[in-house]
């Protein structure tokens, strides 16, 4: 899917037209001290909302961050998606983080899930089972699955995943947005060699998480 507006992330738009004209009209009207949280509120969405391009490795085997944000999670744990032993990465996503997300590997879409919950905070261990989320399952060329989960958080009110069953993504491609504050799980194939560590910050899109085996 081609995104041609990479500087401000359209999911963004309603949020920065709406503020700006707000912040333009009670400045006209009541002057620059009224108007003042509307224009903080207006350059806080200009800068949660960026969406610059990234540079993706080029290399096999490559896993590639979902998110920007701090890894807080790489362990060994089970996948609820496909009922397996996976390896798990996490990145945690404050509001002052770029929030789309991009595609970790090339593979196409075999399922889709979406479920309603909470919103706990998003860095929080039970946020993973408990709040709102959505998860793709992801199947390489070759055969190996992958789950990568979009998870709301305390302030996220808004998943956005704009592919399906049956799209084929490509490594690095952007395909959904998570309003607000959240955090993206990825489950991979035992033997996946982690290249990250725990507190490392990440880059969506151009930081290498993984190397499949």
């Amino acid at each position: 899917m081609s995104y041609p507006h990479p500087i401000l992330a359209r999911e963004g738009w309603p949020f920065l037209i709406g503020g700006g004209l707000a912040a333009v009209a009670v400045t006209a009207l009541a002057g620059w001290a009224w108007a003042s949280p509307l224009w903080l509120f207006f350059v806080f969405c200009v800068q949660f909302f960026r969406d610059p391009p990234r540079t993706v490795p080029v290399g096999e085997n490559l896993v590639i961050a979902p998110a920007d944000g701090k890894v807080i999670v790489v362990e060994e744990t089970d996948d609820p998606w496909l009922n397996r032993r996976a390896l798990k990465i996490s990145v945690f996503m404050n509001v002052f983080n770029v929030h789309a997300n991009r595609s970790p590997l090339a593979a196409l879409v075999k399922q889709r899930w979406y479920n309603p919950g909470k919103f706990l905070n998003a860095a929080v261990a039970k946020a993973s089972t408990e709040n709102e989320r959505n998860a793709l399952w992801l199947q390489t060329p070759d055969g190996k699955d992958i789950t990568c989960v979009q998870i709301a958080g305390l302030i996220a009110r808004r998943i956005l995943c704009h592919v399906d069953t049956g799209h084929e993504l490509a490594r690095g491609e952007r395909y959904g947005f998570i309003r607000f504050g959240s955090r993206v799980d990825l489950y991979l194939p035992l033997g996946t060699m982690p290249r990250v560590t725990l507190g490392e910050k990440v880059s969506s899109g151009s930081t290498v998480l993984a190397l499949l085996a």
